[in-house]
């Protein structure tokens, strides 16, 4: 992902993004999101590209990127594992979840493989207290997880 960072049609895709909004100062999330979504996190190129094509101060970009914890300025893997450790999750064992996601894959959690292939992070809760422990892997979710279910889930996700 780093190396097509500030590809050419990738900001040509930005800019035809942005220039659909004309109140740009109530499109900032809104870009941002699609920015990350085309390059896979913004780095501080992509966010100065923003700031002057839509003439809203780099300041304020950089103030709502460092607010949100959507958004991430550092590369992330292809393959994005988020653990829930909400009290039901935790509770029932989100914790050695993530430890066995940490020791296969030869992380930390909030770190990113070498390879840019995984990035293994901790939510607080994604709202699915029934299905706990949670882990969700880019938009797939996967419910009930056990430490012995790690080995699996990593196997679909090579696919």
């Amino acid at each position: 992902m780093a190396e097509t960072q500030m590809s050419a049609d990738g900001l040509k895709s930005l800019a035809r993004y942005m220039d659909q909004f004309e109140d740009k100062e109530s499109a900032i999330i809104k870009v941002l999101y699609e920015a990350q979504h085309i390059f896979g996190y913004l780095s501080n190129d992509v966010m100065l590209f923003i700031a002057e094509k839509m003439d809203i101060p780099a300041a304020k970009i950089f103030g709502v990127v460092s607010f949100y914890s959507y958004f991430t300025t550092t590369p992330r893997g292809r393959c994005q594992i988020k653990a829930c450790m909400g009290t039901a999750c935790f509770v029932r064992g989100s914790e050695k979840v993530v430890s066995e996601f940490e020791k296969q894959l030869n992380i930390k959690r909030g770190q990113t493989s070498d390879d840019l292939k995984y990035s293994l992070d901790v939510l607080r809760c994604v709202g699915a207290c029934g299905l706990a422990p949670v882990i969700v892997v880019n938009d797939k979710v996967y419910g009930k997880a056990t430490a012995a279910d790690v080995s699996k889930i990593i196997n679909e996700i090579q696919g």
